[in-house]
């Protein structure tokens, strides 16, 4: 089996989600290894709600084995008042028998994220997201300011991971480009990786 990128996200009015097809393109560009985009189910206040097993659009849902499984791994959610949504923390708060055993060690990963305002939380919410992978034993990587459109975007773009302003409708050259980048980077570091074992 080729080994893969996860891409996993949750993305509530399709700015996340268009970010991680852009990465997608990114890691598939890499000889060797391939993308799987995947999402999280959302969150309920009412403990009687529950949804689906399988999403009414966009990307099915993450399994436990895709996520143990994976040589690599971007992890994106919309900023909720400069942290990751509910949802996404609510899987990974499920994660604890993937620390036990240690599935994700030594694996890279990077994260992304999409904000309704310039100063809206970007960097807080890239950073908060690294903890959970961090407690994971994961790699973290982010840009480096090797990539041209770090220094000169005026929308998103951070070194912690790609990001973009929502209130434009749609990515900028420069989102889309970091986006890229970001996803190479990583098929790159997942492939170095695994050959160390």
């Amino acid at each position: 089996m080729k080994p893969y990128v996860l891409i996993l996200y949750y993305s509530r009015n399709g700015a996340t989600a268009d970010m991680a097809m852009e990465i997608a393109q990114g890691v598939d560009q890499i000889p060797g290894i391939e993308s799987k985009i995947r999402t999280v189910p959302e969150v309920s206040t009412k403990t009687e709600a529950s949804e689906p097993s399988i999403p009414r659009a966009g990307a099915r849902y993450c399994t436990r084995e895709e996520l143990a499984n994976c040589a690599g791994l971007a992890l994106g959610s919309p900023t909720r008042y400069g942290n990751m949504a509910a949802a996404m923390k609510y899987f990974l708060d499920g994660t604890s028998d993937l620390w036990i055993n240690g599935s994700m060690i030594d694996k890279p990963a990077s994260v992304f994220t999409s904000t309704g305002s310039m100063h809206g939380g970007q960097e807080s919410t890239l950073l908060t997201m690294m903890i959970p992978l961090l407690h994971h034993g994961m790699v973290i990587a982010g840009i480096p300011y090797s990539e041209q459109a770090l220094t000169h975007t005026v929308s998103g773009g951070t070194p912690y991971g790609a990001s973009h302003l929502s209130s434009n409708d749609q990515l900028s050259e420069d989102e889309i480009a970091l986006c890229r980048a970001q996803g190479k980077r990583l098929a790159e570091l997942a492939l170095k990786l695994a050959h160390q074992h």
